[in-house]
């Protein structure tokens, strides 16, 4: 009698499925099913083109600028300088030459790529997606291996629709109970990478479960995924189920009525088996979560937003202690600092993290009938999001809010396309990074969801969102 096969995680059932051989030391060469590609490929096409080689398959590629394009208007002329503009152009015509699909600036497909992806049915459970930025992780939320890749990589995958890999270890991170009123996704991964650290989940694929998990939207799905780089995980993913299936279907490039049948059988394979054993586990209530706002350098540098600065002595090692204190006087704050009313100077709604329907229907239901006492802006994370919000009066809250409303783009979240926030000014920001600089030169950027980027706007001050 044939010997049952060990039970296997979701990550291993994925990457079996895509090993088209394995090297003796280690690394597999995988088949990548999507790669996604922006304005940074410059360098993976000129690799290409001085080597004389060509997509291999244009179908499975697909392009949209995202990272320095303008959100003040669609035109090159609005691009934050001529370099910039030259930039999009040299994407554009790159996409031209190899034949790829693409989103221009005008396209009602345009966006953020981590954005894009799902929205349009790009990313489908058991695929594996790449793309030049980290952040790729994000669409591992419908049950994908995705993650970014350098452009070398890129080169590769363009070139052979292949790449080189070394199989991550597998983390289990269960957030059981039901999220209270208020707690977003966006506080339950700052939650986590403050408790497990910066660097908690390094060299793993985290699958993320439990009973809060299941709970969850595809959009809030996303925002986990997005955030697991933010605790050096090399991805994130979430098991594929029935709210998965149901965002899927219909979306343009996802299976079509004739093939839906043999697709979702396919699918429902995918999820982990029950006795699949993960090398690291990591339990959390989400019931006992609070909205969350960062104080430091590091998104592991998160509290509750009732809590206060912390005292660098009160960390554990010497390293950790230095880099509270460096954190404390980049960002001009004293330990033991109320974090609920300290002072902000403008408000970003936006990023990959944070820019889809439902976060700016969170930050409508605090903003509507009220008014920003600080500069804001709102940028929604693609086209398609930006005429939904416009079509159901959110757009119409924001601006008679005071708020900036712009075209999609990553904005002020990388600072690369003019949008930035001013030297020694504090950000109330949705992104999903506070590094030094990160927002721009000198900038203090302090991480927070939807709901509370809008409290601080209408207050002026980083606020508990459930007073209001």
């Amino acid at each position: 009698m044939a010997q049952a096969s060990a039970p296997r995680t979701m990550l291993g059932k994925i990457w079996d499925a895509h090993e088209i051989l394995r090297h003796p030391s280690g690394p597999s060469l995988l088949y990548i099913d999507r790669d996604m590609i922006h304005e940074g490929s410059f360098h993976a096409f000129a690799d290409l083109k001085r080597r004389g080689l060509m997509p291999r398959r244009p179908k499975q590629i697909f392009g949209v600028a995202d990272h320095y394009v303008p959100t003040r208007g669609r035109a090159l002329a609005d691009a934050a300088s001529p370099a910039i503009a030259t930039m999009i152009e040299t994407f554009d015509a790159n996409m031209e030459w190899g034949g790829l699909r693409h989103f221009g600036l005008k396209s009602r497909e345009q966006g953020i790529v981590h954005v894009v992806a799902p929205e349009q049915g790009i990313t489908l459970p058991g695929l594996t997606i790449v793309c030049s930025d980290s952040h790729t992780s994000t669409q591992g939320a419908l049950g994908a291996i995705a993650f970014g890749i350098g452009q070398s990589e890129n080169a590769h995958v363009l070139a052979t629709q292949t790449l080189w890999q070394v199989r991550p270890k597998t983390m289990r991170v269960t957030i059981d109970g039901v999220l209270p009123q208020g707690i977003t996704a966006k506080d339950v991964m700052l939650y986590l990478i403050g408790t497990i650290g910066a660097g908690g989940a390094g060299g793993h694929a985290i699958e993320f479960a439990g009973q809060a998990v299941r709970n969850m939207s595809i959009e809030a799905r996303l925002t986990l995924c997005n955030m697991s780089i933010e605790a050096a995980a090399r991805l994130g993913m979430v098991a594929p189920d029935e709210i998965t299936f149901d965002y899927v279907r219909g979306r343009t490039f996802a299976p079509s009525e004739q093939e839906w049948d043999v697709a979702l059988s396919q699918w429902r394979e995918v999820p982990s088996d029950a006795d699949a054993e993960f090398e690291r586990e990591v339990h959390i209530d989400g019931s006992k979560i609070a909205p969350m706002v960062t104080w430091g350098t590091s998104p592991e540098d998160a509290v509750a937003i009732d809590g206060r600065v912390p005292e660098p002595a009160s960390f554990e090692g010497e390293e950790k202690r230095k880099a509270a204190a460096r954190s404390l006087e980049y960002m001009d704050l004293a330990p033991g600092t109320p974090l609920d009313g300290l002072k902000i100077d403008r408000v970003f709604i936006g990023s990959c993290t944070n820019s889809r329907i439902e976060d700016l229907r969170s930050a409508a239901a605090i903003l509507k009938g009220r008014k920003s006492v600080v500069p804001a802006i709102i940028v929604p994370g693609s086209t398609e999001v930006k005429a939904q919000a416009e079509a159901e009066g959110l757009a119409r809250t924001f601006q008679e809010a005071g708020f900036e409303w712009r075209d999609s783009g990553c904005s002020m979240c990388a600072a690369l396309n003019g949008d930035f926030v001013n030297p020694g000014e504090r950000c109330a920001s949705t992104s999903n990074r506070n590094f030094v600089g990160r927002q721009g030169p000198g900038a203090r950027t302090h991480l927070v969801s939807p709901a509370m980027a809008a409290a601080a706007a209408i207050t002026g001050r980083l606020t508990d969102v459930r007073r209001i």
